[in-house]
C-alpha cells in the first residue's frame, strides 16, 4: 500500500493544493524587499525606491496582516461558510492580490497587492490545517500524525522551489514575470483544492452562539488568559524569525555569495535565494527532533514543552548574535562570507523546530476546544504581534538608534527572546487537555 492511499480520498488533493500554495506565497515574499529596495516605481514609471528601513517596515506590516487575517477567516469559516467555501473564496482574493502586484509595480499597486494576499493567505491558514484533521476522523492516531508530516514537508517542498527560483526570475526578468508566476501558482492552487471538492469531509458551520457560551465559561476564559501569556513571550522569537526575508537578505546583498563546490564549479547564489535554506534544513531536522532528539530527552524526562520554547528561543536570540558579528565587520569594510549567514540560518531553524512545532502543539492540546480553526488563528497571532514589534521598530526608532544596517539593530532584537524566555519560565504547563496552571 503506497503512503497517500493510506489517507482520506481527498489527501492528495490538499498536499498538491499546499505545495503550490506555499510556492506561491514564498516566491512572492522571496524577492519582496529585493523589489521595494531596487525596482520599486512611481506613477510616472521612474524608479522610486524605498530605504533599508522602510522596505523593512513594509515587510512587517504585510507580516502583520498576514498573521491578523486568521482570526477573521476562522471565524467566516467556523461561523458562516465552512472550511471549504472559505478556502476557496480566499483563494480567489489571494490570485487577485498576485495580478495586481505583476500588472502595478508601484506603491499603490504594491499596498493593494498586498492587503489582497495578506487577505487571502491569512485567512485560509487557519482553515487548512484544520481543514486536514476533519478528514482523519475515524483514522489510528498514526495515520494522523502522518498525514499532518506530510503536509508539513509539503508546505516546505512549496517554500523552498520558489525561494529558489523566484530570485532568478526576478534578476533576469523583472518584477511582473515574478510576481506572475507565483499568481499562477496560486490559481493552480486552488484549482487543485477545486478538484477534490467531492472527496473531502465536510463540517457544517458552529451556530455563534455555542461559540459565546463556551468562552463565556469561567474555566475557558482562564485558560485563554494563559494561553495569551504564553503567546506574546512567544511573538518574540517572530520578530526575529520573519527577518530572514527583510533584515538578512539586506545583510546577504553585501557579503560573499560566490560558492566553489568540487565537482560544481563555481557560483555565486542572489541574496535572496539564501532564504531557501530554511526550508531545505527544516525538511532535515523535524524528522530528526521527532524520531530520535524529542524521544531521547522523554525517555529523561528533562526537556518538557516549556523547557523546548524556552531553548528555541535562547538560540534564536543567539542567531542574531552571529548576524550582529557579521554586520560589525561588513560596517569596518570587510568582506564578511555568507558562511556567516549559513551558521545562523542553522541555529534558527533549529529554534524554528522548537518553537514553532511545539507552541502549536500547545494550542492544539491545551487550549478550549471552541473550535479548530479559531485556536489556530489565536496562536497565529503572536506571529502578527512579532511581525509589529519589527515593523514598529523600523518605522519609529531606527533612524535614532540604528537601522538594519548596523549591528546595534541585531543586537537590541537578539536580546528580545531572551526577555520572552524568562517569561515562559514563570508559566507551568498542565498535562494535554488540561488547562495551563500558574
Amino acid at each position: 500500500m503506497s503512503v497517500i492511499s493510506r489517507h482520506p480520498p481527498g489527501f492528495h488533493y490538499i498536499i498538491a493544493n499546499e505545495i503550490a500554495e506555499r510556492f506561491s506565497y514564498y516566491g512572492m515574499r522571496s524577492v519582496l524587499v529585493i523589489f521595494m529596495t531596487t525596482q520599486l516605481l512611481d506613477r510616472s514609471g521612474a524608479l522610486s525606491t524605498m530605504n533599508a528601513s522602510d522596505a523593512t517596515l513594509w515587510y512587517h506590516l504585510f507580516g502583520v496582516g498576514n498573521y491578523l487575517f486568521p482570526l477573521f477567516g476562522a471565524l467566516i469559516a467556523d461561523v458562516v461558510w465552512g472550511k471549504y467555501r472559505t478556502i476557496i473564496a480566499l483563494s480567489l482574493v489571494y490570485c487577485a492580490g498576485h495580478l495586481v502586484m505583476s500588472l502595478d509595480s508601484t506603491r499603490f499597486g504594491l499596498a493593494i497587492g498586498l492587503f489582497l494576499i495578506a487577505l487571502g493567505a491569512g485567512g485560509i491558514k487557519p482553515c487548512v490545517s484544520a481543514h486536514v484533521g476533519d478528514q482523519y476522523r475515524g483514522y489510528e492516531a498514526r495515520t494522523v500524525s502522518e498525514g499532518y508530516s506530510l503536509f508539513y514537508v509539503a508546505i516546505n517542498v512549496g517554500a523552498g522551489l520558489s525561494s529558489l527560483t523566484i530570485p532568478w526570475v526576478l534578476a533576469h526578468y523583472g518584477p511582473h514575470v515574478a510576481f506572475a508566476i507565483p499568481g499562477v501558482w496560486m490559481a493552480l492552487a486552488t484549482l487543485m483544492f477545486w478538484c477534490g471538492r467531492n472527496r473531502y469531509v465536510r463540517v457544517s458551520p458552529t451556530p455563534f452562539h455555542d461559540y459565546v457560551r463556551e468562552l463565556r465559561k469561567p474555566s475557558s476564559r482562564a485558560t485563554l488568559l494563559k494561553l495569551a501569556r504564553l503567546f506574546i513571550a512567544i511573538s518574540m522569537f517572530w520578530a526575529l524569525f520573519d527577518q530572514m526575508g527583510s533584515s538578512w537578505v539586506l545583510q546577504a546583498q553585501r557579503m560573499q555569495r560566490r560558492l566553489s563546490i568540487p565537482g560544481f564549479g563555481s557560483f555565486e547564489l542572489l541574496a535572496s535565494q539564501l532564504q531557501a535554506i530554511n526550508p531545505i534544513l527544516i525538511l532535515i531536522a523535524a524528522p530528526i527532533f521527532s524520531i530520535w532528539v524529542y524521544p531521547w530527552f522523554e525517555r529523561r524526562r528533562g526537556f518538557s514543552l516549556r523547557t523546548r520554547i524556552v531553548v528555541g528561543l535562547v538560540l534564536s536570540g543567539v542567531s542574531f548574535l552571529c548576524i550582529a558579528l557579521a554586520q560589525h565587520w561588513i560596517a569596518l569594510g570587510e568582506t564578511v562570507s555568507i558562511g556567516w549567514q549559513v551558521l545562523a540560518y542553522v541555529i534558527l531553524t533549529i529554534a524554528e523546530v522548537l518553537v514553532s512545532v511545539t507552541s502549536l502543539e500547545i494550542a492544539y492540546t491545551h487550549a478550549p476546544r471552541v473550535s479548530t480553526s479559531l485556536v489556530t488563528s489565536f496562536y497565529l497571532l503572536a506571529v502578527a504581534l512579532g511581525n509589529g514589534v519589527a515593523a514598529l521598530y523600523n518605522g519609529i526608532c531606527a533612524p535614532a538608534i540604528g537601522g538594519p544596517e548596523s549591528a546595534m539593530y541585531f543586537l537590541i532584537f537578539s536580546a528580545l527572546p531572551m526577555i520572552g524566555a524568562l517569561v515562559i519560565c514563570t508559566i507551568r504547563l498542565g498535562s494535554s487537555n488540561q488547562e495551563i496552571s500558574n
